[in-house]
């Protein structure tokens, strides 16, 4: 076994983590179609530019989640008391891992259930657990992230959205951008500053809010790809309960923290395309015996086993009860990264037919949908040069980036 730090990362399960694999995979294999080699065009269907198309893979996944519920495999870490396992963090890891050789996923319910649970589990009140964690754990709740602006993205403190206090009540104005799934969602987590006058980390409040509610317009924009995954969100006089209000009022900021870190380690830890899959392609395009292609192809099996020994190094902590520190962005970054050099050397392999758009190009199109929306991975909870500064200052223990703005007043920052 390799020492990290003095210790060492386990590659193998320990007899209970065995158990608990050998578990999962009897479930799924009575339960879900087994991923195939050469099933690549199929799998692009939730890319399809069409609405009815995205409604289709919205149902699904929601139909999925809630077979993961009945069969008692939802939210494996989550308490029991919320239609979860009681388990840990390795035995969540351990279902993902089984469960990615399968032609199954609720990619719809990530938002809800890989990062609003966890929050709520941790910050919310005993109301907002009762109300939405078993809601969003059987996938009856499609959750969304109203946390971007159009001037606060990377700098996601400086938001200019507005909650303002009206008895009981808050009432937003302000505009996101970049929500994924918003037009089909049913609620959002929200970041809305309440106090202009301290700095911008400290004014900042986190909310729920349910997408029906009056003053709410949604836009979708449509990406290169031609999918209407992102949206653009308008709010204009929405009124709030102060009971949907997460974590204390003006340190939304803490909240978000969990928020995020959860974010980074869904994307980071995207199962997506294997090696053999690409192996495949070289070999259906008669490009596996080029020496460069073979070259690149060496290079994109050494960073999908950096991947998986990443991978490794967040299981042995989940494995001995420790928490991922900055792991999570590591792999984010490391994920972004093998996604670009993946998507280029696909349409390589392709040849002139990687021009062609979905009908007639290898595999369906799969690889021109990847290489087109690999920016959504790139930029999405947090860019690359983001995650840089993230294990600069706090793996590399660099100086933080300079930010004048950072102790002042946000009304007297906000030109």
């Amino acid at each position: 076994m390799p020492i990290r730090n003095g210790v060492k990362v386990d590659f193998d399960d320990t007899p209970k983590e065995a158990a608990v694999r050998e578990a999962a995979r009897t479930w799924l294999e009575q339960s879900a179609p087994r991923r195939e080699a050469g099933t690549l065009a199929t799998r692009r269907k939730w890319r399809d530019a069409a609405t009815e198309a995205q409604l289709r893979h919205v149902r699904a996944c929601k139909e999925w989640q809630r077979k993961l519920f009945d069969g008692g495999w939802a939210g494996i870490t989550w308490p029991a008391e919320y239609g979860g396992r009681g388990g840990t963090a390795i035995e969540q890891a351990i279902f993902n891992q089984e469960m990615a050789r399968f032609e199954v996923g609720a990619g719809a319910l990530a938002v809800g259930v890989g990062m609003v649970g966890p929050t709520l589990i941790e910050w919310g009140t005993d109301e907002q657990k009762s109300s939405h964690l078993q809601t969003i754990l059987s996938g009856d709740e499609v959750w969304c992230q109203l946390f971007s602006e159009p001037g606060a993205g990377s700098d996601l403190a400086g938001l200019r959205t507005r909650a303002e206090l009206d008895g009981d009540t808050w009432v937003v104005n302000g505009q996101k951008v970049w929500t994924s799934l918003a037009q089909h969602s049913d609620w959002a987590i929200l970041l809305a500053r309440t106090d202009p006058d301290v700095p911008k980390h400290k004014g900042i409040t986190f909310f729920l809010v349910d997408m029906t509610s009056p003053g709410i317009d949604i836009r979708p924009l449509r990406q290169i790809d031609g999918v209407a995954h992102f949206n653009e969100v308008f709010l204009t006089d929405v009124r709030i309960p102060s009971s949907q209000v997460v974590g204390p009022v003006n340190e939304g900021w803490r909240v978000t923290h969990s928020t995020l870190q959860s974010e980074r380690a869904l994307i980071g830890g995207g199962e997506g395309v294997r090696f053999e899959d690409l192996q495949a392609l070289a070999r259906s395009t008669g490009q596996s015996g080029d020496p460069v292609h073979r070259q690149e192809l060496a290079k994109a099996y050494i960073r999908f086993e950096l991947l998986r020994f990443l991978g490794l190094r967040v299981q042995t902590s989940l494995s001995r009860g420790l928490a991922p520190g900055s792991e999570s962005s590591v792999m984010k970054l490391s994920y972004s990264q093998h996604t670009a050099a993946l998507t280029d050397l696909a349409l390589s392999l392709e040849g002139a037919a990687g021009m062609l758009g979905i009908e007639g190009a290898p595999d369906g199109g799969y690889w021109q949908q990847q290489f087109l929306s690999q920016w959504a991975v790139r930029i999405g909870g947090g860019t690359d040069q983001v995650q840089r500064n993230i294990i600069g200052e706090r793996v590399l223990g660099l100086p933080r980036e300079p930010d004048p703005s950072r102790n002042e007043p946000f009304r007297r920052t906000d030109a």
